[in-house]
């Protein structure tokens, strides 16, 4: 029996460390295009699971680190991560807590204030960066420790999509524009206040919800420390309103010269599109990055 259990991992936690004696029921609660996601039912509550049948636990490893440090900031409320592990057959899972979403999709003002206590609590003393390096949807997301933020954001986000994009595509037009805004960038953080702030890192309407008490929830991370204002770069399919913005400012004073760097932010998720995507989303990337050129006479 017990060689059995070790067959599933998952189980083998749940019936042990996850404190319960029998799994009522499993369903399935479609994943994203990139992971299956289960809900187990038992005698000790519900888990949630989510298993890649491809890729090692390395990816929810990283998953797991970022829930675990926005959860600890004890602000905006996240799943808790119990346990990541290697399938037998291959794969990876992890185990969370499950979250019983409510029917709205939450109010924006409780998000935007949430958003903006996790950015203010929590701050990193080893520069911007993150633990590991993670993903950004599919995309290798590097995250080595860097002291200066234009130089973390040149390099390991604009510079690495860049990069990424001339090898997949060979478009070299998009890449040498790309590279002397990343040169004249540094002229648009005049006079503003940056801290490396613990941020969810790809924050779209998909990773937003709220629980059965309206509460704002966030799940499926791309954590980093980084400049609190990246928070917004997936603001295009957000649906960041009025008072959301509103409220964060309140706990998080807006920086001088903040609607000059939206658009910088907005082009690293637009850039990460395009490699995954294709070309479709090449035009919006190159506009933001002529529009800087302009403004910046580079």
């Amino acid at each position: 029996v017990v060689a059995a259990m070790s067959d599933d991992p998952i189980k083998e936690w749940i019936l042990t460390e996850g404190k319960a004696t029998q799994i009522t029921g499993t369903s399935s609660i479609g994943g994203g295009c990139i992971n299956a996601a289960q809900r187990y039912d038992t005698d000790a509550g519900s888990f949630f699971v989510k298993t890649n049948r491809r890729i090692g636990p390395a990816m929810f490893e990283g998953e797991a680190l970022g829930l675990k440090a926005m959860y600890d900031t004890k602000s905006i409320r996240v799943p808790l991560p119990y346990k990541v592990g290697s399938l037998p057959t291959g794969g990876s899972f992890i185990i969370m807590e499950f979250i019983q979403f409510g029917r709205s999709r939450g109010d924006q003002s409780a998000l935007g204030r949430k958003l903006a206590e996790m950015h203010k609590s929590a701050k990193s003393d080893k520069g911007y960066g993150f633990y590991v390096e993670n993903t950004i949807g599919s995309t290798p997301q590097i995250n080595t420790w860097t002291a200066d933020w234009i130089e973390f954001y040149s390099k390991h986000r604009l510079g690495y999509q860049l990069k990424l994009i001339s090898q997949r595509f060979g478009d070299s037009a998009i890449y040498e524009k790309g590279q002397r805004l990343i040169e004249k960038m540094h002229l648009l953080f005049d006079g503003a206040v940056i801290e490396p702030c613990l941020l969810h890192g790809d924050l779209w309407s998909g990773n937003i919800s709220a629980d059965a008490n309206g509460d704002p929830v966030i799940l499926d991370p791309a954590c980093y420390y980084g400049h609190n204002e990246a928070e917004f770069g997936m603001s295009w399919c957000a649906g960041f309103g009025g008072d959301f913005y509103s409220s964060y400012f309140e706990v998080m004073p807006k920086q001088p010269g903040f609607e000059k760097r939206r658009d910088l932010y907005l082009l690293y998720h637009y850039l990460n599109h395009y490699n995954l995507f294709g070309s479709g989303y090449r035009s919006s990337a190159m506009s933001i990055i002529d529009d800087y050129l302009r403004m910046l006479k580079a």
